[in-house]
């Protein structure tokens, strides 16, 4: 049996992950809206081996847009949008658009695993963007609980569509005529209260037997969402008490619903500053947090916390007593992990938002090459993940550093691969390809 390897994300996030990323030296903010530009990013991590790239979007513009970039700093996919649709006021109406909506979905991502050959993920999120709303007929944000709810059904409708053509249902036999074997097709007939579905799906199943869902959110609905649909989880934790903590849970939670622990990879968020030096790196993060906009923080700020602290001294202490835990925010993993650190460091108001600025509550770590390693492999290897998203603090420079000094150190250590073993993204994550439902019942009977 090969030995236990990490896996390793790029997180693209246009700029970088520090706030302050399109205002450094290094940055190239003028190719934020050029595709070549992406296209060099993604090899880049081909070139180095990563296991994938991920992209962030969200469904809405941010109130925090002048001092900052245009780009949302929401980790959502723009196919969940149709997740926070209202329904209630034209019932009849909305069920056809969410038939429409949800095949749409299924087939546009199963085209991009074909198109890919086999290398699409999903990023299975729904929405904390309160803006969200009001773009879709909301008057208000869907209580935390209520999205999770919707989300559960709409990816079990998802699931079952792409698995609605069995492997062998694509015959494309000119000689015999015979293009699709219609017995291996199957209508999914799901009434359900978001969804009414009856399927197939208008395309044949996809080389991944569907594209690997990947999740992000800590939760407690997001934890068992995540433990039920996910195959990779894109987590923050600041400290390796908390990540082992999540990740022992959801490998519980994944047992009980007869999934194999090995079959979700757990991947923490990590923003490296790297440099030859610990006081260089020191220095460049130092660099990064002068160039941080109050106006910006602060409001990002009031986004997790609900707490508008405008008005006061950025030097003072933070106020935790006006922190509002019982507030439907409570529940969120974010609000959670940013009220851990002011129990924790007791910070001013302007460390908490230095903190914060580095990636967005995600682990940001600075120091030499041997430092960064040495971290990477402690998680690993003491049960707090199976690998990370590496968040740059800018691009591309950030990356090349990681990449160019700290992988070379992974990969001495046997930690990470020298080239890839196989062609598709399941193959890099080391997971199984799903057989469709329909094949297995159809089995089970005979």
């Amino acid at each position: 049996m090969s030995k236990r390897q990490l896996s390793l994300n790029f997180f693209i996030y246009p700029d970088g992950h520090h706030e302050a990323a399109w205002r450094y030296k290094d940055s190239t903010p003028d190719r934020l809206l050029d595709v070549t530009y992406y296209q060099e990013l993604a090899q880049r991590a081909e070139a180095h081996k990563f296991d994938a790239v991920f992209f962030a979007d969200g469904p809405a513009l941010a109130d925090n847009v002048r001092p900052c970039r245009a780009v949302s700093a929401r980790a959502d996919h723009p196919a969940h949008r149709d997740r926070v649709r209202h329904q209630a006021h034209r019932p009849d109406r909305d069920r056809i658009d969410d038939l429409y909506r949800t095949i749409q979905s299924g087939a546009l991502f199963a085209s991009l695993d074909h198109l890919s050959r086999g290398r699409a993920g999903w990023n299975i999120v729904t929405t904390s963007s309160p803006q969200a709303a009001q773009n879709f007929g909301l008057p208000e944000h869907p209580p935390h609980h209520e999205r999770y709810e919707r989300a559960r059904e709409y990816l079990d409708v998802i699931t079952r569509l792409w698995d609605s053509w069995e492997d062998d249902a694509l015959v494309n036999d000119p000689a015999s005529g015979v293009f699709a074997d219609t017995a291996r097709i199957h209508a999914i007939d799901h009434v359900g209260k978001h969804f009414r579905v009856r399927g197939p799906l208008n395309i044949s199943r996809t080389p991944q037997g569907r594209p690997v869902y990947v999740q992000a959110g800590s939760s407690d609905d997001g934890r068992a969402f995540a433990a039920r649909f996910a195959e990779a989880i894109f987590t923050a934790h600041q400290t390796l008490s908390s990540a082992q903590e999540f990740y022992a849970d959801i490998k519980r939670q994944a047992r009980a619903f007869d999934r194999g622990p090995d079959q979700i990879k757990i991947l923490p968020g990590i923003s490296p500053f790297v440099a030859s030096t610990q006081a260089e790196a020191d220095r460049l993060q130092d660099e990064f947090n002068e160039l941080i906009q109050p106006e910006y923080s602060l409001i990002q700020l009031r986004q997790m916390l609900g707490l508008d602290l405008s008005g006061f001294d950025l030097d003072g202490p933070f106020p935790r007593h006006l922190i509002d835990t019982d507030s439907a925010r409570g529940v969120a993993s974010r609000f959670k992990l940013v009220v851990d650190i002011v129990d924790r460091e007791k910070p001013t108001i302007r460390q908490l938002v230095q903190r914060l600025a580095g990636a967005r509550g995600h682990w940001v770590i600075a120091g030499a090459p041997e430092k960064i390693a040495d971290n990477i492999q402690t998680w690993f290897e003491n049960g707090a993940a199976d690998g990370f998203n590496v968040m740059p603090p800018w691009l591309p420079g950030g990356f090349d550093l990681f990449a160019e000094q700290v992988v070379p150190i992974l990969r001495k250590r046997g930690l990470f691969r020298h080239d890839y073993e196989g062609a598709m993204l399941r193959d890099h994550y080391g997971l199984n390809r799903p057989a469709s439902i329909y094949s297995n019942a159809i089995r089970a009977i005979a």
